[in-house]
């Protein structure tokens, strides 16, 4: 099924932004107190140890804190302190080529997990993809500002965040609508209550402006840096406000950059991809109904999802898993390839009478609660503040919509998300015009990408290929799973690891074929596809 895509422009220019924005340039976005951190982070170093009690970090990966303005503007107001997670580089030591930072993408996401990808007995593929990157650099994770360790931030109260059940998204009711309304507006308002300072300083260059305190931390003259989904726009940022400190980077699953669709036009393009990428996991069900039972073609399998929310519209399962819940089940599918077996036998067992998978999805510990409504508070913090979004409702109500009359599987709920936005306590800032300048001292980038990728369509990928010059792009055709960096394909990992280790780039953009799509081995679930789902 070929794409639909609707150009980000004429979707942001639609949703009411300014033809012209009034971009931030890179001097405007680092002040001296950018510097002044910096210095501070190299003369304190980070003071390596065991990382907290209940992070599920041991050794021989290591924690250990480094401090930050809250305001960049006032390098000596308050403070607050990030933890980082460290992996020694595997390989002999001549062979070190310094520290690899990773960040997983969000905004939101934590990345102390990543130094787990190079400990003996991590799965495969995991441990056979980062092999080579964990033998040379010292593997480096860090919850963001505002994330997990990092001064957390909160909205609302974790066992009032994830409510449940919800209703189908897909088609809202004026009643659904009214009380989606007012749920953003509480929350933006709890944001305004319980977030303090830090909310005011959570944009993306307050982000990259941290990334180079870390780096300077770390005693490293250039940055090594792995971004995936939002870290690719984070790492674009910091490319362009400090190109000279940059030695590698990569970016995986490309966020457009153009600031015309930051962020309310780039949602608004994210829809229209997920309809396509649904449509793929369908006619996949579909090739496997012998299995399954959803359905021999896609339409089929649609009927089968469609009758399953209606059932749970009316009846929800274990009193939790409503028509929203199993949407947003299927939205896992439709990003991730690891997912769609688990999907496919999760709404195959539910209509055969055993909702258990489907209920199990909603079953979360307090623990993952607060987790999770800490990532959604730093998600809308940073995204509410790095642009300025529609205030007035008719906006989103018009342009919503418009989309979802063609594209009805992501829009209302991708919506219900950034609503909040509308509603936003603090001033919005200007988004980075991302990209540097020929000559610059910004060294090649490495851009990974699927081109049927929904989450960040490929479109993004090109964009920031065109603004930053000398950069190559690894495109996997026929395949759309988000994060390329999850999944085992030689061609990819062949590029990344030139790259990494010897600082060489293809002679020109690359073509990788996708890799295989998973093949259910059995009814209950089980994949034999080679993938690991990281993130």
């Amino acid at each position: 099924m070929r794409r639909a895509v609707i150009p980000i422009v004429s979707l942001a220019l639609a949703a009411g932004a300014p033809a012209t924005p009034a971009t931030a340039r890179a001097a405007d976005q680092a002040p001296a107190g950018a510097v002044v951190a910096a210095g501070r982070a190299r003369t304190a170093g980070i003071r390596f140890g065991a990382c907290p009690a209940d992070s599920g970090l041991k050794a021989p990966v290591q924690c250990g804190r480094v401090t930050v303005p809250v305001d960049y503007e006032l390098p000596d107001g308050p403070t607050i302190k990030l933890l980082v997670s460290r992996l020694r580089a595997a390989g002999r030591p001549g062979r070190r080529q310094g520290a690899l930072v990773f960040n997983p993408g969000g905004p939101g996401g934590s990345g102390l997990w990543f130094p787990l990808v190079g400990v003996p007995g991590a799965p495969q593929p995991t441990r056979k993809i980062w092999a080579a990157a964990a033998d040379a650099y010292d593997l480096v994770g860090f919850d963001p500002r505002g994330v997990g360790y990092s001064a957390p931030l909160s909205c609302e109260k974790p066992a009032d965040h994830q409510r449940a059940p919800t209703a189908d998204p897909r088609r809202p009711t004026a009643a659904v609508l009214q009380i989606r309304q007012l749920a953003a507006q509480s929350m933006a308002e709890g944001c305004a209550r319980r977030a303090g300072e830090l909310l005011a300083h959570m944009t993306t260059a307050d982000m990259a402006r941290d990334l180079d305190v870390i780096r300077a931390a770390l005693h490293e003259k250039r940055l090594n840096y792995f971004g995936v989904s939002y870290g690719t726009y984070l790492g674009a940022v910091y490319a362009t406000l400090f190109p000279s400190h940059v030695r590698r980077m990569v970016t995986d699953s490309v966020v457009n950059p153009d600031p015309r669709g930051i962020w309310y036009g780039a949602n608004l393009v994210q829809d229209v991809a997920f309809e396509s990428r649904w449509a793929d996991w369908k006619a996949w069900a579909a090739r496997y109904d012998r299995v399954y039972r959803l359905g021999s073609t896609p339409e089929r399998v649609q009927a089968s999802f469609d009758r399953a929310a209606r059932q749970l519209g009316k009846h929800p399962a274990g009193s939790r898993a409503g028509a929203g819940q199993l949407h947003s089940a299927a939205v896992q599918a439709a990003y991730y390839d690891q997912e769609w077996v688990p999907f496919a036998h999760l709404l195959a067992s539910y209509l055969d009478g055993n909702a258990k998978a489907l209920i199990a999805t909603t079953t979360s510990t307090s623990k993952a609660a607060k987790s999770a409504e800490n990532g959604d508070a730093a998600y809308l913090a940073v995204e509410c503040g790095d642009s300025d979004w529609p205030r007035d409702w008719r906006v989103w109500h018009r342009d919503n919509s418009r989309v979802a009359k063609r594209y009805p599987f992501e829009t209302w709920a991708n919506a219900w998300l950034n609503l909040p936005c509308a509603y936003w306590p603090v001033p919005a800032g200007h988004p980075v015009d991302v990209g540097v300048a020929e000559g610059s001292d910004l060294p090649p980038v490495l851009i990974l990408q699927s081109d049927r990728d929904a989450a960040t369509p490929y479109e993004g990928a090109l964009e920031l290929h065109s603004r930053l010059p000398g950069s190559r792009l690894i495109t996997e055709t026929g395949a759309g799973s988000h994060g390329l960096v999850s999944i085992w394909n030689p061609c990819v990992s062949a590029s990344v690891d030139r790259y990494l280790v010897e600082g060489t780039v293809d002679d020109a953009d690359v073509r990788c074929e996708g890799h295989p799509a998973p093949v259910p081995t059995g009814r209950a679930g089980a994949s034999d596809a080679n993938t690991g789902h990281l993130y």
